[in-house]
This record gives C-alpha cells, structure tokens and sequence, in this order.
C-alpha cells in the first residue's frame, strides 16, 4: 500500500491548500458569523492536519530509506498512507458542505477558489479510484450569473468583468457550465457502459453455472439479452443534428466549420441535391463517401482518403446527377469523417450531421421552397437539434423570412414546445458595410420576427463560418497554402497592431488562430448545441438505459429470493403455492384480453383522425384547384391578356405570359376551352399547369403530413402511456400475490417502452415506402407515395380541330383531382399500416414483458421441484451459495442507485423540447 503514498502525498497537499483557501475566502464575506466562524475552523483543522502528517511521513520516509527491513517503521508508514488518504475523503466531504453554503452567498472570488479546489482534490480523488466530487451542472453558471448581478461595493470589479467581456464570445466561467454538461454526460455514461458490462458478464457466469447443474436458464438468458440490447443502444443511439437553408447561406461552409475540415464543396454548381449524413469515425480511420440507391442493399463507394479528394469526387458526382437527371436514382449519400466539434466526446458516438437539400434548384427553373419546408419539417419531428443558417446579406434588409413564416405557421404551439432544439445562425455577418445596420439591429429584427411568428425565445447566434474554418484549419496545421490566403486576406487584418512609430505589425496565422476561432462565433454554437443534445436526448437514453439495467439486476435477485424461499419451505407446502400459482393464469390472462380490446378502440380512434384530416387535405386541395380553373375561366370571359407582377403571379398570368398563340377572341363562348394554334403551345400549357398546381398540392399535402404526424406521434404516446399502466396493474397484482404467498420481499416488475426500442411515424412510413418501392419494382417518380409535386401531374387532355387546339380545363382539373383521390387512397392505406403495426409493437411488448414474468417464475418452482428432489441433502450448501448469489447482486444494485443519485443530480430543468 505505501507504494502509492510518494505519488499522491503532493498531490493531496495542493488540494488541502486549495479547500482551505476556499473555505477562508467564502469565511470572509458570509454575514453569518457562527457559519464564518465554523468555516475558518475547518480550514485549520485541515491545513494542520496535512502538516502534521507531512512531518510523520517526510522523518519515517528517511528512516525507512536506511532501515528498509525494519516492519515496524513500514507499518508505521503505512498507517500514515491510511490518514492520508482518510484526508482525501475528507476533502471530498468538506467540498460538498461548503458547496452549498457558496449557495447561499456566492462571490467571483470564492467561486474561482471553489473550481481550484474540486479540480485538485478530483485529481487526488482520481488516483485512489475514490468517488469523484461532483457539482450540479446548473452550479457554476447559476452562481456566476448571481454573483454578478449582486450589488456589492465591488460593483465597479463587476462591471469591468462585463465590460472586458469579449465580443461573440463566453467567459471561462459561462464555458465551464457549459462543459460541466458534456463531462457530466461522457462520466455518467462510462459509469454505466462499465457497471452493465461487469452485471453482463456476472450473469454469463452465473447461467453457465447453472447450465451444468441442469437448469434450462431461460430467465436468465434474457435478461442476458437485455441487458446486451441496453448497452448496443449506450454505444449506438444517433443524435441528430440537422443543418438547413436556402441557397447561398453558406450551409456546406458552416458544416465544414463543424467538422474542421474542407470536404463539402461550396460553389453553388455543387449545392447539396440530396440528404447527406455526417458521421463522426475516429482521426486513424479512413474516411470515405458512401452513396445510397434505390433498390440497392450496400451503398457505392464513390470516394475515401483526404478531405480534399473526397470534395473534388463529391462535386463531380454531383455535376453527373445534375446532368443525367439522376439516372442510378441515387436517394442520399454519407460521409464518413472525424466531426472536430465532439471529437473528445466518444460517448457521442452516434453524433450526425445532416446536410439538408435546399431548394430543389437542379431540377427546376423555380425557387422551389416546398422541397426546403418538406426537409424543415422533417427535420422538426425527428431530429435532436436543427440549425437555420441565414444569410446575414439578405437579413440586413429584412427579406427573405417569408421561407420561415410558410414553415412557421399554423404551428405555434408545437414550436413553442420545441423551441429548445431550435437554433438560429446568422453566417456571414463580416460582410456588413458602414451604411448596413448594426448587427445588433438586425439580429433584434430577426428575434422580433421569430417571436411574432410564434417562437417565444428565439436562440440566434451570429457567426462567421468561413473565419471558423480557416481558424480550425491554421490551429491543427491542416491548412493549405489556399487557405493560408484566404485567411491573410479576409481576416488577419483585425488582429494587426501598430508599433509606437506606427507600423503596421501583422501577426502569423498561427499566432492568432485560436482567437480568431472563439471570434468567429462557432465554439459558441458548438457548446450550446452538444449541451442541449446532452440535456435532452442523452439524459434521455442514459436514464432508460438505467432503468432496464436496474430491472435486471432486479430480476436476478428476486430470482435469488424466490429460491431461497423455496428451499426453506416444507416440500409439500412449496408444491401446494406452485399449484395456487399456476391457476392465476388464467386470470392474468383475461385482464390482458381486456386490456387488448381496449387497445384496438384506442386504435380505431387513432386511425379515425387521421383519416378525418386526408380527406380535409383532399377537399382542401381539390377547392384550391377549382379556384385556380375558375380564375383563368373568368379571365377568358373578359377576353383580358393583362400581365400581372411579379408579386402576383397566378396560373392566369403564367399562362397569358408565355403562350404566345392564344386564341382569345373564341375564348368567351367556351370560357373553360382555351385554344391555341400549335400543338407545341398546347403542350406547354399542359406544362404550365402542372408545373403551378402541382406544387400547391404538395404543399397543402405536406401541412396535413405534418399535422398528421404530430396529432399521431402524441395519440400514440398516450396509447403507450396507458398499455404501460394497465399491464403495470397486472403485474403488481401478480408481484403482490407472489411475495405474500412465499411470505418474501420482491421488487416491482417495471414495464419498459425505452424510446431507443421503438421507431417513430416516420420513419415507419420511410420504412414502409421501402418495402412499397422495392416490391413493385417502381422507379417513376409520378408513382412514389408523395415524395415529390410530380405525383399530382396530369396530362392535359386536348383535342385536335382544323385549325387550332382545343385544352378542356374541367377535363384537365378532374384529371388532378383523381390524382388526388389516388393519393387519399393510397396513403389511408399506407397509414394505417404503420397504425396497426406500432399499436401491435406496443401491445406486444408489453404483454411479453408479464409472460417473460410468468414464465419465469415456472421455471424457477420447477427447477425447485427438480432439485429438491433430487439434491434435498444439500440445501444448507446450496442455500448458502444462493444467499452469496443475493449478495453479490444487491452490491450492483447498490452501484445502480448510486449512478440514479449522479444522473439525478444533474438532471436538466425542463426546458422547451
């Protein structure tokens, strides 16, 4: 044992140093003179504490030298490594005293001791593999903010803390509760990745005992299996942060600022055309650009090696798709790279980042702002976090928030309840010119904005993403000589100076790199986006990953128990409970029959709504379509060719401004024919058509969708909600009937519905386009189940005269209006697939979670019978290895409820989700 004193004995020094001068520093500004007076007594008590055991240890460490056999003096020694370390606990102990009594009365000074001093004694702690001293991860923020705020004669040193503040950046204080999460977040989750691995491998041990003694070990093998799905999830649970905006924002410069490397193209020949998933490998692997096709299992490689590489194949295979109009019917692609912003948090594993498409520009003349709603709100449903990247250059002037408006609307009280994960990055606020408004103007215009269109508490950041990306680049020597450039041009100048003959000195990149970085605004975003997946999500999964873990460990020992009891009993009396036992089946199994059929009326409504809402949608869209019809009628009636702005485009004003051959004088008899001399203009006024109404279609499509899913996903969380309490009913019943009949203690049988076990509405409705799509072999987009405006296309319906084209527009108009009944009928279909499927997931699970219970009980009675039979002379042994059994899992338990106590402790405030 004395081996570890030399290397720990400094250490503990320091931190006894550090606590007292903590607790001096908080003695002398607290009010209360009794709390000073026992806070200073305690700072003394440990400075002469580690004073005199540094006199003991330094004379016996001397002697010891000289008279290396003498045991007395190494025992001697030795006791001084047990004060020693005693005294480490006692820091660890004294440091969560005074922790909250900081509380009460926080101060700059005392805070930054208090941070001095958990740091040295966590290292001190570390060394002895003692528990660490953990501070809430609301403690240092909170404390900061409110010693700042107290108007103390030390207001002057406050506000020079402010005012020194710099600009787009985080005070050491702001970023350390900010980290305080992440490291909060990897601690607790390697504490439970280690404690599940060491509870599996017990379990292995102890079914493999029990396979050789006979026992089928069915129980135990899955809460094996459980257990190993639990800790799969731990290590494979994606967080998904998506990234979105119109073109020209600098979405692909912003990611590469995310990821530290120059790997997505940024001209706007390359804009983003499909979905592309970021997912972080470790800096020794490869990374590689994968690309998804229909109806193709494995992806393609198109390219591996370094960034610059990666960019250059990544640009022409997006020319090729551009070019051939997606022929290999490519639907995504996916990079593997290190991600710089979490590369030092490995619990974040499935950490990924999706580049959004934008406008739909490579496909269409038109600013298609459908495709980018349609990929918002997607994204709103299903992702962690999502990023709007806006144009500083557009946003000056307060255009373009008409995109944000047609995403926001009619969804306040969603939004609201998500705001949370929202975020809002003003890029490229370095182009603003002296006549532009301040920054600050126009970020409060946006803020303003946003909050009328429903977001209460708008989080919007400004940033300069290329500054980022070149500061990245510079700081780990990954820069090219390009970049080098582009940073001397663009940005150095901020940080020259002038000597004092005024001198312009222009420092090397790489000496202000790191400030340009924390300038640029990223590291900002960074830590507030990783703090909130860390709050939420990775609360989330820890907490449920906890819980399953707990119920297996649980199960195990009520397993123990029941055994124990079982050996105890009189033989007969023990056959007589199991027989009593046996004939509760057929109760449990009537109140799960009832719960069922409560179930399928749970399912009928559920299904009910959503029928309700696509037959809105259709008579919604097919009124819109009469409008439009009826708009051109009435302009045929007046014999009108008037061109309208811009601002007012129709479907009349699209079709008078680009069919040149027109017949309007025979236009007024017939108001719903038009007439037209070729037949290349009556096929381009078929085109016109398609081209405006498919699009409102869509569009009316994806707010149903939306709505659809969002009324479905919390209908379904309620139906969850109550098979969770009504099977949680037969079960207590059962655990209550168990318990007093064997006159034993055991736990509740928890019924789980982990979120990480369960897919959400849509992705079963991607799931199940997948299968539609692969079945029936269909590749024409005009078939796909709403993927695109182009299922609501039709062809026109002309007849041929002598001199000219006859366009029947009630033809034309019916024809979309079955394309719509068509989509109705197919999506009713299509939903209530995935209804009855997720229904009968739940169900399911549920009631296999109280038959695993049931069952396991059997096998435990008649493994009793069995060995009782044949092993009664052993009981006092097999008793005893029972209760050693119990033992050695009550002691995980115990390390379970502790882990609860950590999560608990920096459990996050509710916050808008």
């Amino acid at each position: 044992m004395i081996f570890i004193l030399p290397f720990v004995f400094g250490a503990v020094g320091l931190a006894v140093g550090a606590v007292a001068g903590a607790f001096t520093s908080h003695a002398a500004g607290e009010n209360d003179r009794q709390a000073a007076k026992y806070h200073r007594k305690v700072a003394n008590e440990l400075v002469e504490k580690y004073t005199n055991l540094q006199k003991q240890y330094y004379e016996l460490a001397d002697e010891s030298q000289k008279q290396i056999h003498d045991l007395t003096r190494q025992i001697a020694l030795g006791e001084i490594e047990k004060d020693c370390l005693r005294l480490a606990v006692r820091l660890q102990q004294s440091l969560i005293s005074i922790m909250w009594s900081i509380d009460k009365e926080p101060t700059i000074d005392v805070l930054k001791q208090f941070v001095k001093a958990v740091d040295l004694t966590n290292n001190v702690l570390c060394r002895i593999n003692e528990e660490l001293v953990n501070v809430p991860s609301d403690y240092y923020e909170r404390n900061f903010t409110k010693a700042v705020k107290i108007n103390l004669p030390g207001e002057d040193l406050t506000r020079k803390i402010i005012s020194e503040k710099p600009k787009n950046s985080t005070t050491p204080e702001e970023k350390k509760a900010m980290k305080s999460y992440s490291q909060e977040f990897q601690d607790t989750y390697n504490k439970i990745n280690k404690t599940g691995d060491r509870l599996l491998n017990y379990i292995k041990e102890l079914r493999a005992g029990r396979l050789e003694e006979g026992d089928n070990t069915q129980g135990l093998e899955n809460v094996e299996n459980t257990i190993k799905q639990a800790l799969q999830a731990l290590v494979k649970q994606k967080y998904q942060v998506a990234v979105i905006a119109a073109m020209n924002a600098g979405k692909s410069t912003f990611l590469n600022a995310l990821i530290g490397a120059d790997v997505l193209a940024t001209n706007v020949e390359a804009c983003t055309v499909f979905r592309t998933d970021i997912r972080p490998i470790n800096a020794e692997q490869t990374p590689r650009l994968l690309e998804h096709r229909e109806n193709q299992e494995f992806p393609e490689i198109i390219a591996t090696g370094d960034a610059e590489e990666i960019k250059r194949k990544f640009s022409e295979r997006t020319y090729q798709i551009r070019d051939n109009k997606n022929l290999d019917h490519t639907i995504s692609f996916e990079l593997e790279h290190p991600i710089e912003a979490i590369s030092k948090l490995p619990s974040l594993a499935g950490f990924t980042l999706v580049d959004t498409p934008g406008p739909n520009e490579w496909n269409s003349e038109s600013f298609n702002t459908v495709a980018l709603k349609q990929t918002s709100l997607q994204a709103l449903r299903t992702c962690d976090a999502i990023l709007f990247i806006l144009d500083y250059l557009s946003f000056k002037d307060n255009i373009n928030l008409e995109l944000l408006q047609d995403l926001i609307e009619n969804r306040q009280d969603f939004l609201a309840q998500n705001t949370g994960k929202m975020y809002f990055v003003l890029n490229k606020v370095d182009m603003k010119g002296e006549s532009d408004r301040k920054i600050e103007d126009v970020i409060e215009s946006l803020r303003m904005s946003l909050v009328s269109f429903g977001i209460p508490e708008p989080n919007i950041s400004p940033v300069i993403a290329r500054q980022a990306l070149l500061s990245k680049l510079i700081q780990e020597g990954k820069a090219t000589d390009s970049h080098i450039k582009d940073f001397e041009k663009f940005y150095i100048i901020k940080y020259a100076e002038r000597d004092e003959k005024g001198r312009m000195l222009i420092p090397l990149p790489e000496e202000i790199a790191s400030q340009s970085l924390e300038d640029s605004g990223i590291l900002k975003i960074e830590e507030t986006v990783i703090k909130n997946i860390v709050q939420t999500s990775g609360w989330n999964l820890l907490s449920d990953v906890l819980a399953v873990l707990n119920k297996a460990a649980q199960s195990v020992a009520d397993t123990l128990t029941t055994e124990i009891r079982g050996w105890e009993l009189e033989f007969e009396e023990l056959q007589q409970k199991i027989e009593e036992y046996k004939q509760r089946f057929e109760l449990i199994e009537n109140k799960l029959a009832s719960v069922k059929k409560s179930v399928q009326s749970q399912k009928k409504r559920l299904f009910k709504t959503f029928r309700q809402e696509i037959y809105k949608f259709a008579e919604t869209a097919k009124n819109r379509i009469d409008l439009e019809i009826d708009k051109v009628v009435e302009e045929q009636a007046k014999n009108s060719g008037s061109v309208s702005s811009k601002e007012n485009q129709n479907l009349v004003s699209f079709i008078w401004n680009k069919v040149t051959s027109l017949l309007k004088e025979d236009s007024t008899s017939e108001p719903y024919k038009i007439k037209v001399k070729d037949k290349k203009d009556a096929k381009e006024i078929g085109k016109i058509i398609n081209d405006y109404c498919a699009p409102i279609v869509h569009n009316f499509w994806l707010d149903t969708q939306d709505r659809l899913v969002r009324e479905g996903a919390k209908i379904h969380e309620d139906l969850v909600k109550q098979i969770q309490q009504e099977i949680q009913a037969i079960s207590d019943e059962l655990s209550q009937y168990i318990g007093e009949t064997l006159q034993i203690e055991i736990g509740t049988n928890a019924i789980q519905f982990p979120k990480f076990e369960f897919s959400g509405i849509d992705t079963k409705i991607q799931e199940q386009r997948e299968v539609f799509e692969r079945t029936k072999k269909i590749t024409m987009q005009e078939e796909r189940c709403c993927a695109s405006p182009h299922v609501y296309e039709q062809d026109v319906v002309m007849k041929t005269e002598v001199s000219y084209y006859e366009i029947d527009l009630r033809l034309t108009a019916q024809g979309i209006k079955d394309k719509i009944d068509e989509q109705v009928k197919r999506n009713i279909g299509l939903l209530k697939g995935i209804i009855d499927e997720q229904v009968e997931e739940n169900f399911q699970k549920g009631e296999q979670q109280i038959n695993d219970y049931i069952n396991r009980f059997l096998d435990i009675f008649d493994n009793l019978l069995t060995q009782r039979v044949n092993r009664e002379s052993e009981s006092h042994e097999i008793v005893s290895t029972l209760k050693s059994q119990k033992s050695e899992v009550s002691e995980y338990l115990n390390e379970l409820i502790l882990i609860q106590e950590v999560l608990d402790n920096w459990k996050p405030s509710p916050i808008n989700r």
